[in-house]
């Protein structure tokens, strides 16, 4: 099966995405909550496993980029992961109650949420 040369190279994109988005949130949690003008949650451990699942996702992505046929169940997991995280934001958004960093995160979910399923659905055919 063919897929188009583009998916491969998105899928490494999302998996840096991700991970380095983890990775930032670990190691400079208060910088990046200080820089945007966010108070920090009142225990490290609510930083923590998201910033993990940010960084376990962005594995599961590059593992879909090195096969994407084979591994194509996967971007399920995406969907749903960029969905969640995206429709709580933009919920919470839309009552007037959410800081602008969370905002520009759950657009850009977005936009990997509609590439995900316009992949699963070429890999699909």
């Amino acid at each position: 099966m063919e897929i188009p040369k583009w998916i491969k190279p998105f899928f490494v994109v999302a998996g840096l995405y991700d991970g380095i988005l983890g990775l930032l949130f670990l190691a400079m949690p208060f910088k990046l909550f200080s820089l945007t003008n966010v108070p920090p949650p009142n225990h490290i451990g609510y930083i923590q496993f998201p910033a993990l699942l940010l960084v376990v996702f962005g594995i599961m992505f590059l593992n879909i980029a090195r096969n994407p046929i084979a591994n194509r169940n996967l971007i399920l997991y995406g969907i749903l992961l960029k969905a969640s995280y995206s429709g709580v934001v933009l919920s919470h958004w839309i009552s007037g109650n959410m800081p602008i960093m969370w905002i520009v995160f759950a657009f850009l979910d977005l936009i990997f949420l509609v590439l995900f399923v316009v992949t699963r659905r070429a890999i699909r055919q």
